[in-house]
């Protein structure tokens, strides 16, 4: 095998935390209900595969699809929704709260507003929201992608009425393009990658994955053992474990981030425990799209510092596994659509559970016939052609 997996364990933090006021249960509850005012807002499913788990030697795994999210293939709406909306009522002296989809969406509001142009870089899912929320909101978006973007996800935001194109940069280059364009142009920059100055809206991005991480609570028969969830630039995985911590208290679940080996800024950050943040520069060019990220998000790494428990860096053939085998889970249990980002930690999961190789890291990951693992699949095959590509022909596999 000539990619390997590599585990940081992070020592537990005594004393004074990082506050996870602003992803309490009384906060999600109040983004779930602004989510819920939209008309298309239907609470995603938990799927269920014990069968699958038994197979692999564990008591169960439970799978938030967020492949149904919107009508959109992806969760990232959740996020840029609520933010466009604490944007829009904050402009009208407003509280979120007052302002639910109906309000937003009127003559009177509109006219108040004015003509308002959002603006994003993306390698598909979050520009789409935004670009979604915009055109409902009857506002503009313009968005900026990486080099090597699918087209598929291009002209799916394009079909929203944004202008969009795939520029010659990496990710993090494109965020520092709309940035400046944002400055520059007066427009409203809608990032989660939070820096010093710009705070606020990255914040709000990780209050609305929240409402992912609520629905999961309040579906979810038992409580989990585990939480894996897969990292970018860490603004999901920082807001599903700030959720869960705070919900769970100092009996939380064992909490594990997954990132790929070509983007793995948060696990280097980790690493070097040095108190700076830790970026990957070049191609990043992993088939997880969604988390080839080289610069970590500060508020999420506040909270991942000190309530996450391991970091991951893993090879892209285990998100392809994931893939194939959420697609194909033993008879039984729910099917699973999921693209490579989406499977990514779940298929982190089924190496270390199938591959002897790999037996120390799941004996410290505490992983074993009583374990029950919650993961999110943050996306659905928005990329088809990749997808079939993974699953039918057997792109990437073990070497």
């Amino acid at each position: 095998m000539k990619e390997e997996l590599k585990i940081i364990q992070y020592p537990k933090r005594s004393g004074e935390k990082y506050s996870l006021d602003f992803m309490s249960l009384e906060n999600a509850k109040k983004v779930q209900a602004f989510h819920a005012s939209f008309p298309v807002y239907q609470e995603t499913p938990l799927a269920c595969l014990p069968e699958t788990a038994k197979a692999l030697g564990v008591e169960n795994f439970y799978v938030k699809d967020e492949s149904y999210r919107f009508g959109l293939n992806a969760f990232k709406v959740l996020g840029g929704s609520y933010a466009i909306g604490n944007y829009l009522a904050q402009k009208l002296g407003k509280s979120i709260s007052e302002m639910p989809y109906e309000r937003l969406v009127s003559e009177e509001v509109k006219r108040e507003l004015g003509d308002i142009t959002f603006v994003t870089a993306t390698d598909g899912n979050h520009g789409r929201g935004v670009a979604w929320t915009a055109n409902r909101l009857g506002q503009k978006a313009v968005v900026y992608m990486p080099k090597g973007s699918a087209q598929e996800r291009l002209k799916n935001i394009q079909a929203e009425g944004a202008e969009a194109s795939i520029t010659e940069m990496n990710y993090d280059e494109a965020v520092r393009l709309a940035n400046k364009q944002a400055e520059e142009k007066g427009w409203v920059m809608v990032q989660d990658t939070a820096w010093e100055g710009y705070e606020d809206i990255p914040e709000w991005i990780m209050q609305g994955y929240g409402t992912m991480g609520y629905e999961a609570y309040t579906q979810l028969p038992e409580k989990p053992t585990h939480i894996f969830l897969q990292a970018g630039v860490g603004s999901m995985a920082g807001a599903v474990t700030g959720f869960f911590a705070g919900v769970y208290g100092e009996d939380r679940p064992v909490i594990t981030i997954v990132e790929p080996n070509k983007a793995d800024c948060i696990f280097r950050t980790a690493k070097e425990g040095d108190g700076k943040l830790h970026f990957v520069t070049g191609d990043m060019d992993t088939i997880m799209a969604g988390l080839a990220c080289g610069e970590p998000c500060s508020i999420g790494w506040n909270v991942l510092k000190d309530y996450a428990d391991n970091f991951i860096s893993c090879p892209d053939y285990m998100a392809a596994q994931g893939m194939r085998i959420l697609g194909n889970p033993i008879a039984g249990d729910n099917r699973v659509t999921a693209g490579e980002s989406g499977a990514a930690a779940f298929g982190c999961v089924t190496e270390i559970l199938r591959n002897p190789r790999y037996a120390k890291i799941k004996e410290k990951l505490g992983l074993n016939e009583t374990s029950r693992v919650l993961f999110f699949n943050t996306e659905g095959d928005t990329d088809k052609e990749n997808y079939c590509s993974i699953v039918w022909d057997g792109a990437y596999v073990r070497d």
